[in-house]
């Protein structure tokens, strides 16, 4: 067993394990620690000079809940843009909830917009679910701003799944959209391209968002199918 490993055993906190595991459904409850993310994001930064770090993050799958948050949080940490993709990619078909997919948000990522879109497109692709919903959630996090054009909007419209937590990000997705770039997006809501169910989630998510203005919220109202 690692040293990480036996660190976070020694850290656990059953009040908050049983917390965690409510909210993380289809995960053992067994398998869950209770460590809180803020002490994993910082465990993340000291066991990344550990040389342990390498040999615990290619040592897959893990045991638990927490050895997986810690490895998504070492993933936000890398520095070096090809390295953390690689990694990723290596990660990416081990991870099982919601949770530890998007804490998957490399810090790195924020400075090759031009290329990394290639990356996005095709986990997006992907028929494994928290690898469609990891790019779906990377296109929401880092093209909605600065490096956002009009045709990303069409990538997560074409997403056919039946996965809830794929439609889920993808909802979230054109809330998020509506919020930041209403003229371009309020296109698809009234045009209806998205799937009935992720239609009207992205409604009902822009309209609990305090980003879109009343009269907005409304109008949105009135496009519910």
């Amino acid at each position: 067993m690692f040293e990480i490993t036996k660190k976070l055993i020694e850290m656990r906190d059953e009040k908050n394990a049983l917390f965690q595991a409510k909210l993380t459904p289809g995960v053992n409850e067994n398998l869950f620690l209770g460590i809180k993310i803020p002490v994993l994001r910082k465990l993340a930064k000291e066991y990344l000079k550990d040389p342990e770090a390498e040999k615990f993050m290619h040592k897959l799958p893990h045991k638990y809940f927490d050895e997986n948050m810690l490895h998504a949080a070492m993933l936000c940490e890398l520095k070096d843009y090809d390295k953390a993709t690689e990694e990723i990619e290596r990660f990416l078909p081990f991870v099982d909830n919601w949770a530890v997919c998007d804490t998957i948000i490399p810090k790195v990522y924020k400075k090759n917009p031009e290329g990394l879109i290639f990356k996005v497109k095709e986990w997006m692709n992907s028929p494994e679910t928290y690898t469609c919903r990891f790019g779906t959630g990377t296109l929401m996090r880092f093209y909605l701003d600065d490096s956002f054009k009009p045709e990303y909007l069409e990538l997560p419209a074409k997403i056919v799944s039946d996965e809830y937590y794929v439609n889920m990000m993808t909802a979230w997705y054109y809330a998020t959209a509506l919020a930041k770039h209403w003229d371009e997006t309020v296109i698809y809501i009234e045009e209806k391209r998205l799937p009935k169910w992720v239609h009207n989630k992205s409604i009902q998510k822009a309209r609990e968002s305090f980003r879109v203005s009343d009269d907005r919220k409304e109008y949105l109202k009135s496009l519910k199918v």
